[in-house]
């Protein structure tokens, strides 16, 4: 049976216990329980490889020990221990503070797991099951990563997904353009189910890791934070799946949480590749946590303010925003500001509104900076939908091949010969600065370009909003006379 088949007949399992309620609870049972037999499978190769070692999760409470017997606990007992003894311990772990210890790891991924099942014939089932995936084997382990993927793509459906999940192939595209290296920190503050992480570790590793010194060099430069359980818990499932051996750099916290003036020099990170969430407002008292200037309860924008202070001088980023960042007034036009100031904000690559459809259908801009220069010019590159596609979708998905002329456009390491051409212009700081720093440049060689400028838009939809309410009035007056013989 393919790794894929398996992991659909454990889901078809799930779906016949009445305690599993929709994709995000299924995905959460099947994340605690791949990781509980990931590092298990971990733990049996490094105690061969390791004179000393020990596990992080208790003797009793190891996959080994009270899962891998396919006639072991079932039913009423088999819940019981799950819920009464291997949940508590899971969450009452102790970190022992050394260096390597995986003991917090444990205990942050089961700090909001869940048992939702409520038939311990069932939950033996789907542990018989994943006993037949042996994550020690290179290939099936490379595979299942493949079907992991999948169910992180499957989470589209399970409400508020768009917040941590980012078409791979953007990620790719981005990763490829920053090129990061072994040794370089490389920083996802809001860090979703680790789509970046794990692109930047494949393209390190096709590219610059040759010896155990560079894999050991490359995970010691890692460092991300994710506020949701979910996607935290996926996440770290998603390091050790990805051969991290400690991925405690994954950290279960709000990154805005922290005050902007205690970010330190020592603080400061080589590169920030990251999809911050947009459209969201910050609970009460977090835009406290930065300038006066900069105060606002959108999350993307606060993220921005913090992506300038964070990066190091020589450091670099490629972000996602959306078009509302590019044109927006007040805090936003501050931050575009010291963003043109402190860095030299070099492209932006536009993107069309269907790449993150189903689950938001806005437009969606990738920027490219480097800090320590002013920006002098900005390139745009339009990317368009293939031809003969009107739009991206669930069925026909943004690839990487459809960025290689983007790629072929760039210009290498250094962005040398790029040249204006149907889908690439370049406007001036200075234009940028005339305009109030709306950086919402359309594509002046397109027939199809919208020219008005905003603010004529803005003055055209009030004065719109203002003869709909002049009817209105009409309305409710002849409704009232109507009314009144």
């Amino acid at each position: 049976m393919s790794v894929r088949t398996l992991v659909k007949s454990i889901q078809d399992i799930m779906r016949k216990d009445s305690g599993v309620d929709g994709d995000a609870q299924r995905i959460s049972q099947l994340c605690w329980l791949f990781f509980l037999k990931i590092i298990d499978d971990q733990d049996q190769e490094l105690e061969l490889m390791r004179d000393g070692y020990q596990s992080p999760v208790p003797e009793q409470f190891q996959w080994r020990n009270w899962a891998a017997d396919p006639e072991g606990l079932t039913g009423e007992a088999l819940l019981a221990f799950v819920n009464e003894e291997l949940f508590p311990a899971m969450k009452g772990l102790k970190p022992t503070g050394q260096p390597g210890d995986r003991r917090r790891v444990v205990r942050d991924v089961f700090e909001d797991a869940y048992n939702y099942m409520k038939s311990g014939q069932l939950l033996r089932q789907v542990v018989n099951k994943i006993n037949d995936i042996d994550f020690n084997n290179l290939s099936e382990r490379q595979h299942f990563g493949d079907v992991y993927e999948q169910l992180l793509n499957d989470l589209q459906s399970a409400g508020n997904a768009g917040e941590y999940y980012t078409p791979r192939a953007v990620t790719a595209f981005m990763v490829d353009r920053i090129d990061p290296k072994p040794g370089e920190v490389i920083f996802d503050p809001s860090c979703g189910t680790g789509g970046f992480l794990t692109c930047a570790m494949k393209h390190m590793r096709d590219r610059y890791v040759k010896r155990p010194e560079d894999e050991a060099l490359m995970q010691q430069s890692l460092r991300a934070v994710e506020k949701k359980p979910l996607p935290h818990m996926l996440c770290v499932t998603n390091m050790l799946l990805h051969g991290v051996e400690d991925p405690s750099f994954v950290r279960h916290d709000n990154t805005l949480a922290r005050p902007y003036i205690s970010w330190e020099q020592k603080d400061r990170v080589d590169v920030i590749l990251t999809n911050p969430p947009f459209g969201g407002k910050e609970e009460d008292g977090i835009e406290s946590n930065f300038p006066q200037h900069f105060r606002t309860r959108e999350t993307a924008d606060l993220f921005l303010a913090l992506f300038i202070r964070l990066l190091r001088k020589g450091g670099v980023a490629a972000i996602v925003l959306p078009d509302g960042s590019l044109f927006g007034e007040g805090v936003k036009t501050r931050l575009k500001e010291a963003l043109l100031e402190e860095c030299n904000l070099h492209t932006i690559v536009r993107l069309p509104n269907s790449v993150f459809k189903p689950y938001a259908s806005i437009g969606t801009n990738l920027l490219f900076f480097e800090k320590g220069e002013p920006t002098k010019d900005i390139w745009f590159y339009e990317h368009r939908v293939p031809e003969g596609q009107k739009a991206y979708s669930m069925t026909k998905p943004i690839r990487v091949e459809h960025f290689a002329s983007c790629v072929e456009w760039w210009g290498g390491a250094e962005r040398k010969g790029r040249e204006i051409g149907p889908r690439a212009w370049k406007v001036s700081a200075d234009e940028v600065k005339a305009r109030g720093y709306n950086l919402d440049f359309k594509n002046p060689h397109s027939e199809e370009a919208d020219h008005d400028d905003p603010a004529d838009l803005l003055e055209k939809l009030d004065q719109a909003e203002a003869k709909t309410s002049d009817l209105r009035a009409q309305l409710q007056a002849v409704l009232a006379e109507a009314l009144a013989r």
